[in-house]
């Protein structure tokens, strides 16, 4: 052996790193648009009814995933807001009408975007509260490590 230090090779180690990361956005990327879970036996003849109630339905929550709109979820809940959502929409309701009828029954949770009032303010200011006392929380640290003195200097 030579009195010479080994140097690391880290090309392979960031290698394998990008490619951990870059298959996940792959993934993602090449994934087909998601499948509407809407039965054959859901769909409107009347093809401007069915784009109608494909729309509305992208705004109302399905009430078992949470996260998905009743279009895109295969819950047997969804499935009935569908129909209902159709029957609404079949015997003569508005858009606002069809989406109140299921608002007052099952109340604003059910909508995706529920509007800003005092009873919802919470539900809009969460993520604004939570980023900001993350923020906070990175600086505290990153100055409390400053100040202390451990950091990397040679």
């Amino acid at each position: 052996m030579t009195g010479r230090p080994r140097r690391r090779d880290w090309g392979s180690g960031w290698r394998a790193l990008l490619r951990l990361l870059l298959l996940p956005a792959l993934i993602i990327l090449a994934a087909p648009e998601p499948l509407h879970a809407v039965e054959p036996d859901e769909i409107l003849a009347d093809p401007a009814m069915e784009a109608r109630a494909r729309d509305l339905g992208r705004e109302l929550r399905c009430l078992v995933c949470q996260n998905q709109s009743i279009e895109d979820s295969d819950a047997p809940l969804a499935r009935d807001l569908r129909v209902i959502l159709r029957q609404r929409i079949e015997a003569g309701d508005s858009d606002e009408a069809a989406v109140a009828w299921i608002v007052e029954r099952y109340g604003d949770y059910v909508l995706l975007r529920p509007p800003l009032r005092t009873d919802t303010v919470l539900l809009w200011g969460a993520p604004l509260v939570a980023l900001v006392g993350g923020a906070l929380v990175v600086f505290f640290a990153l100055r409390r490590n400053r100040g202390s003195g451990t950091g990397n200097a040679p």
